[in-house]
C-alpha cells in the first residue's frame, strides 16, 4: 500500500443514471437550458480507485477505455482539480477508472465518475463536507454531477443544482440499450424549439411516485428531446418501440440520447426484452433500479 508513497487508497461506485422525466421550460440568458427532471439511478456503474500520494504529485486520470481523454477534459480529473484549489492539498492524486457506463449515453457516466471522486477524496482527505456542500462545489464540472452526489431518485431543476430528494421508487428492473451511435448534446440542445415543446406534469409524476402510483406515473413520464433527437437517429426509435412490443411497463430515450431504457415490474419480462434486443444492438443492459 505504501508503494510509490501512496497514503490513502479510496474504492467508490459511480452508478448511471436514467431521465424518468424531462423537461426544459425555457433557456437561460446565456443560452442554456433551464432543467426540470425527475431522475434516478440504476445498478450499472463504473468502479473508482482513487490513490491519495504522501508526496506531491500532479492530477493522473486512468481508464480502461479508448474512448475517455485522461486530461483536464475528463471530469474526473476537474474534480480532482476542485477540491485540490479548494481546499490547498498539495498530495497528488490518481484516480483509476474502470469503465461499464457507456461512453456518451445520456447517462450520466462521466457526471457520476466525477461525483464519485469529489465522494471519495471527501473522504480520504476527511474533508467532512456533506453530499449538499459537494452538490454546490460540483456545479461547475457538469450540469449531471450535482444529482450524482446523491445517486438517489430526485427532481432537479434549474441549471442542475437544484436537488430534491423523492421516494425512492420500488424495486423495478431497467433493460439499458445504447444504439452505436454518437450523440452530440450542444448540437441537440442548440435545436429546442420552446415554442414547439409539449412541457411534462412533473409535479404529477412526483405525486403519483410518492403515492406508489406507477401506472399513472408512467402515463405522465416523457421526454422532450426525443421529438429533437429521435429524427436524426432511427435507431433511437426503432429500440423504443421494441421495447414496447416486448412488453415494457414504460420505455424512453435518457438524456439527449442515444441510450434508451425500459422499465419492466418483473424479472422475466426485463429478461425477455433483453434477450429481444441483443441482436439488434450489441450495448445491452439488464440492471435493476437503485
Amino acid at each position: 500500500m505504501n508503494k510509490g508513497g501512496i497514503g490513502v487508497i479510496v474504492t467508490e461506485k459511480a452508478p448511471a443514471k436514467i431521465n424518468l422525466s424531462l423537461d426544459t421550460p425555457m433557456r437561460y440568458l446565456d443560452g442554456s437550458p433551464r432543467w426540470d427532471m425527475v431522475m434516478t439511478s440504476i445498478d450499472l456503474a463504473d468502479y473508482l480507485t482513487i490513490e491519495i500520494h504522501r508526496r506531491p504529485q500532479t492530477i493522473k486520470i486512468y481508464t480502461d477505455s479508448g474512448f475517455l481523454p485522461n486530461d483536464q477534459r475528463n471530469l474526473a480529473y476537474q474534480a480532482v482539480h476542485i477540491l485540490k484549489t479548494r481546499f490547498h492539498r498539495e498530495e497528488g492524486v490518481t484516480v483509476r477508472i474502470k469503465k461499464k457506463v457507456p461512453v456518451a449515453a445520456g447517462l450520466g457516466g462521466g457526471s457520476s465518475d466525477a461525483a464519485a471522486v469529489l465522494r471519495g477524496l471527501n473522504r480520504g482527505w476527511q474533508l467532512g463536507l456533506s453530499l449538499d456542500e459537494l452538490a454546490k462545489l460540483s456545479l461547475t464540472i457538469d450540469s449531471d454531477v450535482p444529482y450524482c452526489i446523491y445517486n438517489h431518485t430526485a427532481h432537479v431543476t434549474g441549471h442542475g443544482e437544484q436537488v430534491t430528494l423523492i421516494n425512492a421508487i420500488p424495486h423495478y428492473w431497467a433493460v439499458v440499450a445504447k444504439p452505436s451511435v454518437s450523440v452530440s448534446t450542444p448540437i441537440i440542445l442548440r435545436q429546442i424549439n420552446y415554442e414547439q415543446i409539449q412541457h411534462l406534469d412533473n409535479v404529477g409524476i412526483m405525486t403519483a411516485i410518492e403515492e406508489g402510483d406507477w401506472r399513472s406515473a408512467f402515463d405522465k413520464m416523457g421526454n422532450v428531446l426525443e421529438p429533437v433527437t429521435m429524427p436524426h437517429y432511427p435507431a433511437i426509435k426503432f429500440l423504443k418501440e421494441r421495447m414496447q412490443k416486448l412488453g415494457a411497463d414504460f420505455a424512453q430515450m435518457s438524456g439527449t440520447g442515444p441510450t434508451v431504457f425500459a422499465l419492466c415490474h418483473n424479472e422475466s419480462r426485463a429478461k425477455r426484452i433483453y434477450n429481444g434486443l441483443r441482436g439488434f444492438c450489441s450495448e445491452v443492459y439488464q440492471v435493476v433500479l437503485l
